[in-house]
């Protein structure tokens, strides 16, 4: 998506705001990936069972950050932000 949609990089993923600025809320892969070793590394990780998680979500439970340092809560945004804005904002998001 990052190549073929937006044309940028892990590495410059930030200049994907240049087309929509919604795009400052992303997440990287590696954001991902810390959710899924978290789970996998919590031996109480069937209480999850039968539930829709969100990366935002479990890296306030778990404690983890993105590679920026960042936790950035995507589902979160969606939801409260309005879309058809042309500005960003991701105060208390990111």
């Amino acid at each position: 998506m990052l190549d073929t949609y937006f044309k940028v990089t892990e590495e410059n993923w930030r200049a994907g705001c240049e087309q929509n600025p919604h795009f400052a809320i992303s997440e990287t892969p590696a954001f991902v990936g810390r959710a899924l070793v978290a789970l996998a590394a919590d031996p109480d990780v069937a209480r999850h069972n039968g539930a829709s998680l969100s990366s935002g979500g479990l890296a306030k439970e778990y404690g983890f950050t993105d590679v920026d340092g960042s936790a950035p809560d995507a589902w979160r945004y969606i939801a409260e932000v309005d879309q058809e804005s042309d500005t960003e904002d991701v105060t208390g998001y990111r």
